[in-house]
């Protein structure tokens, strides 16, 4: 598509199509089903002082947004020779990976409900006196993305997702238990006979709510599951990685010295979003390509994720991780797949290697920068190098920096899990990643 850019002033057009549907079912009650489709634009008109932005939910609309916003800027004829717009991408490219026979969009109602149906009914069970709830839910996504610029920027992109979430409340002693399992993929057809993942989930979240005792505070040898070390590296240090934060923090600036040793030396963590996970992201809301950033390489901290403010405030390069959740956002410095590689050892071994400790086997949350939380869902004690009774643990916490120094081990099981990654009010899909990793020493309360 091609546009009549103002002469003398950067612009940018993204255009939106987007598709969603879901389908829930909660004890033979249907509690949704609906679908949507939106098509929108955001146009950016920028002088080199200020940025000038207008939306649209009709596409035939787009030159006469361009038009009326280049009478509110400043023609600036030194407009390519700003070090913003210099970094701003000028990529030409094509990458449409679900828009033939795996396009989500080709899903009926009927297919939705199937679905749903099919997982209720193998996961219902009245006979488990504690279950007094059961409800499942299925939703799909679809985008289509495509990006012009008076640089020369013409991309198009798709990204689709599907997700199933079977939930249980379950009761034991008068407590309720919320218990679910999230099933994503980007086929439909993958989702299918998965509901043994389900029902291992069920039992053990039962066993636990039945057996669990209250740990004793206090510092303790920690082994963390994948997706728990995934949490870890994505909220305490991949956050810290976004350089947005430290273009008017001096303090923070100097704390990410590249170079300089902050790791247990077999801890690399790295962010890249042409993996087919959940944040995958070719191209970035700026025109540019996704880039393979090392975070940390083997212990040393080697880079940071920037947009085109930020690259050019720091005098480095843009990564490729300008992102907006929607056309009613301008760009922000996102993460995208961001993992601690996998390590050497076998995770049985690492449980060994621990006379007394604790294994953190999944999460409800976590957050931090310089100091992080994690707060696990279920924990169990190592004892003797194996796994014992089940731990209730209301919180973990440490320094990020001096917790990836007390890393020993680094399993070789790396897995991802899926999640929506919240920013300045911009939630965006991103995939988290990692092994079992042992740590020396945590607080646990």
């Amino acid at each position: 598509m091609k546009y009549n850019f103002p002469e003398n002033l950067y612009t940018d057009v993204r255009i939106e199509s987007r598709k969603s549907a879901c389908f829930a079912l909660e004890d033979e009650d249907v509690k949704t089903n609906s679908e949507v489709e939106v098509v929108s634009a955001i146009i950016r008109v920028f002088d080199g002082k200020l940025w000038y932005t207008g939306q649209t939910s009709n596409v035939e609309n787009i030159q006469k947004e361009i038009d009326n916003l280049a009478t509110l800027a400043k023609p600036n004829p030194s407009i390519y020779k700003n070090k913003i717009v210099k970094n701003l991408g000028d990529c030409k490219s094509s990458v449409l990976l679900f828009s033939g026979d795996k396009d989500l969009r080709k899903l009926t109602a009927e297919d939705r409900e199937k679905i749903v149906r099919y997982y209720y009914n193998a996961c219902y069970d009245k006979s488990i006196k504690e279950i007094k709830s059961t409800g499942v839910f299925f939703e799909y996504n679809y985008l289509e993305k495509s990006f012009y610029s008076s640089k020369g920027a013409e991309i198009v992109q798709d990204y689709q997702r599907c997700h199933l979430v079977a939930g249980f409340d379950a009761n034991v002693n008068g407590v309720t238990y919320p218990i679910f399992k999230q099933l994503y993929d980007f086929e439909f057809d993958k989702l299918w006979n998965r509901e043994n993942e389900i029902l291992e989930e069920r039992d053990r979240c039962l066993d636990f709510a039945k057996n669990a005792v209250d740990v004793v505070p206090g510092e303790y040898v920690c082994v963390l599951a994948p997706t728990v070390t995934a949490v870890f590296t994505h909220e305490s240090f991949g956050h810290k990685s976004e350089s947005d934060f430290m273009l008017s923090d001096k303090t923070l600036q100097d704390e990410w010295t590249m170079g300089k040793k902050v790791a247990f030396d077999k801890v690399t963590i790295v962010d890249e979003g042409d993996s087919l996970y959940h944040g995958y992201c070719p191209y970035d809301d700026e025109g540019n390509k996704k880039q393979k950033v090392y975070l940390i390489k083997d212990g040393i901290l080697s880079g940071r994720l920037h947009d085109a403010k930020s690259a050019a405030t720091l005098k480095e390069k843009p990564t490729g991780n300008a992102r907006a959740q929607n056309t009613s956002f301008s760009p922000i410095v996102r993460m995208t797949n961001t993992y601690m590689e996998a390590g050497t050892e076998n995770p049985e071994d690492i449980i060994k290697g621990v006379k007394e400790g604790i294994y953190v086997h999944d999460w409800n949350y976590g957050t931090g920068l310089s100091t992080f939380t994690i707060q696990p869902r279920t924990c169990y004690k190592i004892q003797d190098g194996k796994l014992a009774e089940p731990l209730r643990v209301n919180v973990i916490t440490g320094n990020v920096f001096k917790t990836l120094f007390d890393i020993d081990a680094v399993g070789n099981d790396l897995k991802f899990d899926s999640g929506i990654c919240g920013k300045s009010d911009q939630n965006l899909p991103t995939a988290i990643g990692g092994p079992t990793i042992r740590v020396k020493k945590l607080t646990v309360n």
